[in-house]
């Protein structure tokens, strides 16, 4: 094995496991559609009444949230609470989902207290129309789920301007982390009613590092249309300006991303029914004081008449990553799920683990069972590079002597190197092919197991009861270690001395970064080493069987 182009293939995988951030960084945000600036713009021009005098009636940002009387709505997922001014969703407890230090707590998504502000807002804009900064009515103060129950409805009410009648109803389902929240308008006046509705969610700026070595995953808004499909937007971009986004669309959705979690409302068709006409829906992404950003979009409403009811539903996802949730939420929601530029390795290898946890019910003997199959699939390729080695190992003999007839000429010993390996028909490369394959099914599993929110807090067995968190004894990554000095000991030596002591110390080395990957992970890895191990032994031992038999005859 050239042990050169080993360390290279390796130091070169790490690269790409290390920097790919900046890449996608600049990669996904940009569009040759409208700027932010653009978007604002374009949602005050002149163009339709609804716009004009929403848009004057629009209210100004100040710093801080107002508080007033929370409404609590309790279901089998949630612990939410309503602020009754605005009617906004302040906080919201994930009750099947573990805090991050502490699993037998609730985690924590959206919440307004604290050191962290991460909430969702809706208004209506125009002269005397409640906004999130005015004050709803509530008939209770608690909602909860009850048996047999499939969904809970909170209604929120407000007084409009000349007579209007407004709601804000919030529809909490049983098994469900999408949420309906629909305003019903009665148009109680005299005269039309024109108006427009906002929809967007209010975070800071804070930004969490979950990876190793400088890798993390995104966190911020992203914006999905079908013209532009999938983007992500850098909060530092919002807040200089330069973010680019479609300014409208009749379709889509807007949502805030961090690890593992994701809050986002939907602009797509809900119920056979479109959230907005074309270029109803102008989206918009701003800073605010305080290192806030709002992200969200403003929806032209049709024009009520005078008596008339008028009603429109804009969902609002709040919960974790679950792919098959995700899926079943609108077109491109799934890609929220993080896995940057290794998504064709990732995606599929997560689907198949996902299918054999339904099978077996852990995520362990999953990550296991996905590894056999793997090795399964590349067992023709790792045998015919095994085989290359283990004539390379026959020959080290012969490669020592020729190292010693040339003494320090090392043009002359390469030549005569490639002329053995020529006349014995062997491929000094071919070793290197099982690392080749594996490298990007590797970094494949990396970020597979950093986005699963499904393998968050999942036990595997004995002391392993996270296996997205590194091995707490290290018993993984030193077993890893042990089987990766076997592989070396089990490859061909390489002729120069100062590279032979690279290889002896290298399981050491690479094993150290193992102690601070994912369990996950590191028992793919320690599994696969085995399996290998196994196949490579049975296969050299051949080899030489063969061998000592031709001199033999």
């Amino acid at each position: 094995m050239d042990t050169k182009r080993l360390i290279l293939f390796i130091a070169l995988s790490f690269s790409i496991l290390f920097f790919w951030q900046k890449y996608m960084e600049e990669r996904y945000p940009q569009s040759k559609t409208a700027s932010a600036v653009a978007t604002a713009a374009s949602a005050s021009a002149p163009g339709s009444a609804a716009s004009a005098t929403a848009n004057a009636a629009a209210p100004a940002e100040t710093s801080g949230l107002a508080k007033g009387q929370r409404v609590t709505v309790t279901t089998d997922l949630f612990r939410a609470e309503i602020d009754a001014n605005g009617g906004d969703l302040r906080h919201v407890e994930l009750l099947k989902i573990g805090a991050t230090h502490d699993r037998n707590k609730p985690f924590v998504l959206l919440q307004d207290s604290g050191d962290h502000t991460y909430v969702a807002q809706t208004g209506l804009l125009g002269e005397g129309m409640p906004t999130h900064k005015s004050l709803f009515t509530a008939a209770q103060t608690s909602y909860k789920l009850a048996d047999g129950q499939n969904e809970v409805v909170v209604r929120l009410e407000a007084p409009g301007p000349n007579g209007v009648k407004i709601a804000k109803i919030y529809t909490f389902k049983r098994d469900q982390y999408l949420v309906d929240v629909k305003y019903e308008i009665v148009n109680g006046g005299s005269a039309p009613l024109s108006t427009s509705a906002y929809y967007r969610l209010v975070r800071d700026g804070k930004v969490e590092n979950p990876g190793m070595f400088g890798t993390h995953t995104f966190t911020g808004p992203a914006l999905f249309t079908q013209e532009d499909k999938f983007q992500k937007v850098d909060f530092e971009k919002i807040r200089k300006g330069e973010a680019k986004f479609r300014p409208s669309a009749n379709n889509g959705w807007i949502a805030m991303i961090q690890h593992y979690f994701v809050s986002g409302w939907i602009f797509s068709p809900h119920n056979g029914e479109p959230a907005c006409r074309p270029n109803d829906c102008r989206f918009e992404m701003k800073a605010l004081p305080d290192n806030l950003y709002s992200v969200g979009a403003i929806i032209d409403l049709p024009q009520i008449a005078a008596g008339a009811k008028f009603e429109r539903t804009v969902p609002i996802f709040v919960g974790p990553q679950e792919s098959h949730r995700l899926e079943a939420v609108a077109p491109g929601f799934d890609l929220v799920k993080d896995y940057g530029m290794f998504k064709i390795f990732s995606a599929p290898l997560f689907a198949v683990l996902e299918f054999i946890h339904g099978l077996v019910g852990n995520w362990g003997w999953s990550i296991i069972i996905v590894t056999l199959l793997l090795k399964a699939a590349f067992f023709p390729l790792a045998s015919a590079s095994y085989r290359s080695m283990a004539k390379m190992r026959l020959l080290a003999p012969r490669m020592e002597e020729l190292k010693k007839r040339h003494g320090e000429d090392r043009v002359k010993f390469q030549q005569a190197v490639m002329e053995m390996y020529k006349t014995e028909k062997v491929n000094p490369l071919g070793g290197c092919l099982p690392m080749l394959v594996q490298i990007p099914v590797f970094i494949g599993f990396y970020w597979m197991l950093l986005a699963a929110v499904e393998l968050r807090q999942a036990p595997w067995a004995f002391w392993i009861h996270d296996l997205s968190v590194p091995d707490p004894l290290y018993i993984l990554p030193l077993i890893m270690a042990i089987s990766m000095y076997v592989q070396t000991m089990l490859s061909p030596p390489p002729p120069d001395p100062m590279q032979a002591k690279m290889m002896k110390w290298m399981p050491v080395m690479f094993s150290v970064f193992f102690f601070f990957f994912p369990a996950g992970l590191v028992l793919y890895w320690v599994v696969n080493n085995i399996l290998s191990i196994i196949q490579q032994y049975v296969i050299t031992k051949k080899i030489e069987n063969e061998a000592k038999a031709a001199r033999n005859s």
